[in-house]
């Protein structure tokens, strides 16, 4: 892809988070288009569909995640490494609640389209894991798979039940969860 493309790409993704998180998944696409200084058919090069649109946010979102993951790899700390990232993970859902809860609502499905960078996102938080159970720091018997799950499920639930998550409550939440990951001598 051009130089050009690629920051038209990037502009149109940027612009989309914002209009979608303020106004909602229904928004009509010029407005995105208007906001990312780009033609409609600009947009529609990139993404020919809503539901494309969508999906490339949250793809680039699991990608950027997973990419924070292994940017923690070689922490000297690695306890500490692991717990942070999840807390940045939950932190990160929350600051976008607004627009997970209109992509959810939308019902669009992007199991399939995630499953790739959903793969790379747990293969980098494995990494994290057993650095930190090699530290006994998170006990020996949890799986990458469950430590994602666990903080989707959780962030999921925050996003859902926005009323009964006030202020930090999510980070209460993820607290008792990582709790139970510990080990406990």
């Amino acid at each position: 892809m051009r130089a050009d493309a690629q920051r038209n790409r990037a502009r149109i993704l940027d612009a989309a988070e914002v209009v979608f998180a303020a106004e909602g998944i229904e928004v009509p696409v010029d407005t995105i288009a208007e906001k990312a200084g780009v033609g409609v058919g600009t947009l529609y090069r990139h993404f020919p569909t809503k539901e494309k649109l969508c999906e490339a946010i949250l793809l680039e979102r699991l990608a950027s995640l997973a990419e924070d993951a292994r940017s923690q790899a070689d922490a000297a700390d690695a306890g500490a490494a692991f717990f942070g990232f999840l807390n940045h993970m939950a932190d990160l859902s929350a600051s976008k609640r607004d627009l997970i809860a209109a992509v959810m609502g939308a019902g669009i499905e992007f199991e399939e389209a995630a499953a790739p960078v959903k793969q790379d996102l747990i293969a980098a938080v494995g990494v994290l894991l057993a650095r930190a159970q090699s530290a006994c720091v998170v006990r020996a018997d949890v799986t990458a798979d469950t430590v994602v799950s666990l903080v989707v499920g959780t962030c999921q639930a925050a996003v859902a039940h926005a009323d009964s998550f006030p202020g930090d409550q999510l980070g209460n939440v993820l607290g008792i969860v990582c709790d139970g990951l510990r080990c406990h001598d």
